[in-house]
């Protein structure tokens, strides 16, 4: 009785983090719209509202977090994304996003890169980047 009631709270007390969408210190657009995010991710829209340009960094489709980013924040299969950005890189139409190995890879990038924008599953105050509120 008294392990199942551990394994209970233990269950409910640990962290539970969601896919957290971040940008660079310097974008200036606080938060986006689901609709928004998913024209970025299927690179229909390329510049932010003050017009400068969207550089998008993404993990490999494969990575368990980049399934939850793209099932969860855009309502797409990982394959059918790598679908677009390949059919709009091949026709010389857009650029793919920018693929880094790794979650601390794809921070450091974002951080480091005026007008990006990725993901993540937890952001720490050491961090610098800012984190999108998404919206309906």
């Amino acid at each position: 009785m008294s392990l199942s009631l551990f394994c209970i709270l233990l269950y409910f007390s640990s962290p539970v983090f969601g896919v957290e969408i971040i940008a660079h210190k310097a974008v200036a657009q606080k938060s986006l719209t689901v609709a928004q995010l998913r024209r970025i991710y299927t690179m229909r829209q390329v510049r932010w509202s003050d017009n400068s340009p969207i550089k998008i960094f993404v993990l490999p489709s494969n990575h368990p977090l980049h399934q939850k980013f793209a099932q969860e924040k855009l309502s797409i299969l990982p394959y059918k994304l790598d679908r677009i950005w390949n059919k709009l890189t091949f026709s010389g139409l857009g650029v793919a996003p920018t693929i880094v190995e790794t979650p601390e890879l794809l921070i450091k990038a974002v951080s480091a890169t005026p007008g990006a924008l990725g993901y993540v599953e937890n952001v720490t105050k050491e961090d610098i980047v800012n984190v999108i509120e998404i919206s309906l």
